[in-house]
């Protein structure tokens, strides 16, 4: 083989390798750490759109923790949630409220969201059960909550806020949400399928698109 030609060869390689090193340490900045305190609430938020699908979570409400688990560890997040909340009174403020400092987290993260996928979905089954979730990362909130539980408690769990937690994704985050469960007789399952839909979807969707590069996925030219 002719030397020059041998050249390009190696150096193409170079160029790949340094190429993905820099797409490396573009990807691992894609990290958020948010709190929020309010007279009802106190809540902190680490995020790293590029992990493993570690979880860390004290929340003082284990299915809700079960359940963002489940976002981490199909969406390959790393999510650490502290939290504390009037819980004597109920669970609404914590849950709407961890909700919404996700969703901060998720558009720090993002930044200026170039090179993203933008879109994602998800179909999700545990054994009965089946839900969709489509996600936009938008720039507008938008919420479409199609989920309704045999019962209104898993445990201690009131099954309404799973709604108010999404609720409080999509306004903090500016993402467009579509959730909808298919089929399901069991509301565990029902709840579970939909939060490994929505990790799946979300990972979809923050992924960087090679095609796209450092543009922004929009006509509008931002998001």
């Amino acid at each position: 083989m002719p030397s020059g030609l041998f050249m390009r060869g190696r150096d193409t390689g170079i160029l790949g390798t340094l190429l993905e090193r820099a797409s490396r340490r573009r990807m691992s900045a894609r990290q958020a750490s948010i709190k929020r305190d309010t007279r009802e609430t106190r809540i902190s938020v680490s995020l790293d759109l590029d992990g493993t699908g570690k979880g860390s979570f004290q929340t003082g409400l284990p299915f809700l923790e079960h359940m963002l688990d489940q976002v981490a560890r199909h969406g390959l997040f790393d999510i650490e949630v502290q939290a504390s909340g009037d819980l004597d009174i109920d669970a609404h403020h914590t849950v709407e409220d961890i909700g919404i400092v996700l969703g901060q987290a998720f558009a720090e993260a993002l930044g200026d969201k170039k090179g993203i996928t933008r879109y994602g979905h998800a179909y999700v089954p545990l054994d009965e059960a089946l839900s969709r979730v489509v996600i936009d990362f938008s720039g507008r909130p938008g919420l479409e909550y199609r989920v309704n539980y045999p019962r209104a408690r898993i445990g201690g769990f009131d099954v309404d806020l799973v709604h108010e937690f999404f609720q409080g994704f999509v306004n903090a985050g500016q993402v467009t949400l579509h959730i909808d469960n298919l089929h399901g007789i069991n509301s565990h399952h029902i709840a579970e399928t939909v939060f490994k839909a929505f990790g799946r979807a979300a990972r979809m969707a923050v992924s960087p698109d090679a095609r796209v590069g450092d543009s922004v996925p929009s006509t509008k030219g931002r998001l």
